[in-house]
């Protein structure tokens, strides 16, 4: 398993980066309306929710796929790294956007940079993977 990822480093990396999508799945599907009291959501945003918790489900099966069934493990599986860097990065400049320029959604539940800093970890994550894993998945 540590030779699919160059060694530990990157098998850690891969680890934190997709538990941490399995936290905010979990929350978006599961723990629905604790996660939108939490930001200060109304009920109607409920669908929303669960429908942005949906990509960190398929993103998360993806990576179990990936890692543990596919006969070829990491191998030429770019376009799934690139997608979830891509996915990150707009992530991250759109909560930048929300917070400093647009202010929408923005109120005393959400002034908390959270929604900033985890999209800018899971963005430097995921382009860590990108570059550390590249002569696996750009075979």
């Amino acid at each position: 398993m540590i030779d699919k990822f160059n060694g530990i480093f990157y098998l850690i990396v891969f680890v934190i980066h997709f538990l941490a999508y399995a936290f905010y799945a979990y929350r978006c599907l599961f723990d629905t309306r604790a996660f939108m009291e939490q930001y200060g959501m109304d009920d109607t945003a409920a669908i929303m929710t669960r429908f942005f918790g949906s990509m960190f489900v398929g993103s998360f099966l993806m990576a179990g796929y990936i890692t543990f069934v596919r006969p070829n493990g990491l191998e030429a599986s770019w376009a799934f790294f690139n997608l979830v860097f891509i996915q990150n990065i707009c992530a991250f400049f759109f909560a930048i956007w929300s917070h400093q320029k647009n202010h929408l959604g923005v109120n005393e539940k959400t002034s908390t940079f959270e929604g900033i800093v985890i999209p800018g970890a899971l963005t430097i994550l995921s382009g860590v993977l990108c570059y550390g894993l590249s002569d696996k998945i750009y075979i």
